[in-house]
């Protein structure tokens, strides 16, 4: 990392530290005018933009002896281009805010910014963003993408009838955030990766878009949390199918930390996927799968029964 190991932010001054990491991370396909002015200028073709923000906090969000500076970075870029997928969007950029307690290692930083440029790819540019001190160490992302000329896919629009579909992960950043708190990682390391590194399918968003949708949305907080967001704003019911929702990564994972893989599917968030509702009929595109339906009513429900009453996902204020 260019020799800067040992180093604190506090040896550096803003300037140098900037000029340390920013060389690290993509410009960006979209992008007309990147870091280094007052503000960035990010192409909109479809005279519309997506926008979207997140905030990661140490010890709330992640934890740093847990994982790498890249896997932080990796994980803020991901989450925030997943808001952009779950709405039909195709990302173009990110600005990144970032509080350094001053003894943060300079090496965290370049490893930070390596990370969010893995999560970006050559064609999402982080366009900008700033630095300031503080006791903990926060991130706060903005995200940025372009509808490409398609209407915007919400939550609203889940009608009876409708197939329930599902691109991505299901239950493997749960049983990774399991295995890490209970120090038995060598028995989930697929799922402790994918804790780490969400990879959601942002293509899928897109996809969905132009597959006719008619309701989208990032699991970020848990299956059922997140369907019955669906099932409100649409003022329907959705039917989850069990048999659907458990892979082989999360049943052996579960099966060797006696945990119950059909709760790590239904509640785990953090994996980033997309849900999504389809007129009955649709070729299904992309990674989607059929994981229930959509019915008359106002609840979500697994195998027409009715859904545990705790524990239905991530609260940030009930964690």
């Amino acid at each position: 990392m260019g020799g800067a190991s040992g180093q604190r932010v506090s040896d550096l001054d803003e300037t140098e530290l900037i000029a340390r990491f920013a060389p690290l991370l993509p410009f960006g396909a979209a992008t007309q005018v990147g870091p280094g002015d007052d503000a960035a200028v990010i192409a909109a073709p479809d005279g519309r933009v997506v926008v979207t923000t997140d905030l990661l906090v140490e010890d709330h969000h992640f934890r740093r002896h847990w994982g790498s500076a890249e896997d932080v970075g990796h994980r803020a870029a991901a989450q925030n281009l997943a808001d952009v997928a779950a709405m039909g969007g195709t990302p173009t950029g990110l600005v990144v805010g970032l509080v350094l307690p001053p003894d943060t290692e300079v090496d965290w930083v370049l490893g930070f910014a390596a990370g969010l440029a893995a999560g970006c790819g050559e064609r999402i540019g982080v366009v900008g963003g700033d630095l300031s001190a503080g006791e903990r160490l926060m991130v706060a992302v903005t995200a940025f993408g372009d509808l490409g000329g398609r209407e915007p896919v919400l939550r609203s629009g889940a009608r009876p009838g409708d197939v329930v579909a599902h691109s991505g992960r299901l239950g493997w950043a749960a049983t990774g955030y399991a295995a890490l708190e209970a120090d038995r990682t060598a028995e989930a390391n697929d799922a402790v990766a994918a804790f780490l590194r969400p990879d959601p399918p942002l293509a899928d968003g897109s996809a969905a878009a132009g597959a006719g949708a008619t309701s989208l949305l990032d699991v970020s907080d848990g299956l059922l949390r997140d369907a019955g967001r669906i099932a409100a704003a649409s003022g329907v019911a959705i039917d989850l199918d069990s048999t659907t929702l458990v892979d082989d990564v999360v049943a052996a994972a579960a099966a060797a930390l006696d945990l119950d893989p059909l709760t790590l599917a239904l509640t785990g968030g953090e994996d980033h996927g997309l849900l999504a509702t389809f007129p009955p009929g649709t070729d299904l595109p992309g990674g989607y799968r059929s994981i229930g339906r959509v019915l008359a009513g106002t609840r979500v429900t697994v195998d027409d029964g009715a859904p545990p009453v705790q524990g239905l996902g991530w609260d940030h204020f009930r964690a």
